[in-house]
């Protein structure tokens, strides 16, 4: 019966799990399910134990009765868990009571550290800045230290990611409609894919009423962003102005982590839906690169962050052969 061991990726969307052997590491199945919360918000305890046991039952019905192993290690990058807390300990009990695997068996992680460990393969140090509904970055350096920026919550911390951008770009808007910035396309952009109209005089309290519903919240911002890059790409200044600044954080937090850990020349992996659905955010993140770190250099990544959680149900493993 063959060994198996099991890397998950544990998004807010969805989860990931991907399966291989102990022996030659080549990827065997995957499967899917439902996405996490915070393990502290109501239902939180639940969402993650559910999502690990959906996954998993996903990807080993996709081996095939005939190939189905026994699970020996597994390891869990999942959104809202931080590195060295108390919820961190908590996540890893209930990861092995779900998977049915000593504790010592079994490694949770925030998802950006399993995208580090994806992103960067064989290399030594480097940088991974994500950016999607939120944002976050990490780095490591050649010693193994890692040092994280950002990523503390849409409400306190989200310059980068997509919900600012969208933000941003709707309260822009509402200055345009009161006067205190000059108007430009970008309010009828932003108005029409809230189904409000210009016309309407009371359309700036029917926005003010609709972002506070509790269906709306940091999605309901982040889909406004695409509305914004393409108002940059058209050559809107403001919404060029707000993308540029949310790039600049972007390198703020790439220069801060290859100070922090001395990383002379980093490679830099941008992840994440807004910078690889949203050009003119890319482009500007290049370009701020370029004139704050030009020692830098933008990679691809060796893999994913269920490449970088198998990797470190790997070495679970041979620490207990050992």
């Amino acid at each position: 019966m063959p060994e198996l061991i099991a890397g998950f990726d544990a998004g807010q969307s969805h989860t990931r799990c991907r399966l291989t052997d102990t022996d030659c590491g080549a990827v065997l199945s995957e499967g899917e399910g439902p996405g996490v919360r915070h393990l502290a918000s109501p239902g939180g305890v639940e969402a993650f134990q559910l999502a690990l046991k959906v996954s998993l039952k996903q990807a080993l019905e996709a081996l095939g009765s005939g190939r189905r192993g026994r699970l020996r290690a597994a390891a869990v990058g999942a959104s809202g868990i931080e590195v060295g807390s108390a919820v961190q300990e908590q996540g890893r009990l209930l990861a092995a009571a779900a998977l049915l695997l000593p504790a010592e068996c079994t490694a949770v992680t925030g998802d950006e550290r399993t995208a580090l460990r994806g992103a960067m393969g064989t290399a030594s140090e480097g940088v991974v800045l994500i950016s999607g509904t939120g944002t976050i970055a990490v780095g490591r350096n050649r010693h193994g230290v890692e040092h994280r920026c950002a990523g503390w919550g849409w409400l306190l911390d989200g310059a980068g990611s997509a919900m600012d951008i969208g933000r941003d770009g709707l309260s822009a808007s509402l200055e345009m409609a009161d006067g205190r910035r000059p108007d430009s396309g970008l309010r009828p952009r932003l108005w029409e894919a809230l189904g409000v109209s210009t016309r309407d005089p009371g359309a700036a309290a029917a926005i003010k009423a609709l972002v506070v519903q509790p269906g709306f919240g940091a999605a309901g911002f982040a889909a406004l962003a695409p509305v914004v890059a393409a108002a940059a790409g058209a050559g809107d200044a403001s919404a060029r102005a707000i993308v540029c600044r949310n790039a600049e954080a972007l390198a703020a937090m790439a220069i801060t982590i290859s100070r922090r850990l001395s990383l002379e020349a980093p490679p830099i992996w941008a992840l994440g839906g807004a910078l690889e659905h949203l050009p003119p955010l890319r482009e500007a993140l290049d370009q701020a690169l370029a004139d704050r770190l030009p020692s830098a250099h933008l990679a691809r990544p060796a893999g994913d962050a269920c490449a970088g959680a198998l990797s470190m149900a790997r070495e679970l493993v041979v620490l207990r052969r050992h």
